[in-house]
């Protein structure tokens, strides 16, 4: 597996740079077709965070995407905390593509006219929201997500008719995710 480390207005120590690699690169153990891995280091600039530093840690393989995102006091912590989740993460993932290609995977229940509910590892469905989508631009989404109170807003795009998402970053911001076809 590649690993690649980069940072952004800190600095990477080599000892920091080589026990990145090596740990991230040990997650290889749960899925042979890992290809890649990028780790990226930062701080937290607001003085009243106790945990500056973060570790950014995105997988690629087998056709899924892994991150996580931690903080911790300093950056060796922070690459241990995020080994972990990501540990955690490509087990229950591994653990789920195990059981749909032995067909262990649980059949859904569903009463007469109601959307099925899956039960998994994670909880079910529990309820299903239907509504029709009216095209509006990325802006009208945006305040629609605020009038909801909600940290995203699924829409399409008027300009393109195309679905996306817009939703609250934690820095405050707002990210676009545009489907592409």
């Amino acid at each position: 597996m590649d690993v690649t480390v980069s940072s952004r207005q800190v600095e990477v120590s080599p000892k920091l740079k080589s026990t990145a690699i090596d740990k991230i690169g040990r997650l290889e153990r749960y899925l042979d077709e890992m290809e890649r891995a990028e780790v990226h280091f930062s701080e937290e600039r607001n003085p009243r965070i106790e945990h500056k530093e973060v570790c950014e840690v995105t997988v690629y393989g087998s056709g899924h995407i892994v991150r996580a995102k931690v903080a911790a006091a300093d950056q060796f912590a922070a690459v241990d905390l995020a080994v972990s989740k990501l540990e955690h993460q490509l087990h229950k993932l591994k653990s789920r593509m195990v059981d749909r290609h032995n067909g262990k995977a649980k059949p859904a229940k569903a009463a007469a006219g109601q959307p099925a509910s899956g039960e998994g590892e994670d909880g079910r469905v529990v309820k299903v929201k239907r509504f029709v989508m009216k095209p509006m631009s990325v802006d009208e989404a945006i305040l629609q997500m605020d009038l909801l109170g909600h940290e995203w807003f699924f829409f399409e795009q008027a300009t393109t008719g195309e679905s996306a998402v817009v939703y609250r970053r934690a820095d405050g911001d707002v990210g676009l995710i545009e489907a592409v076809r």
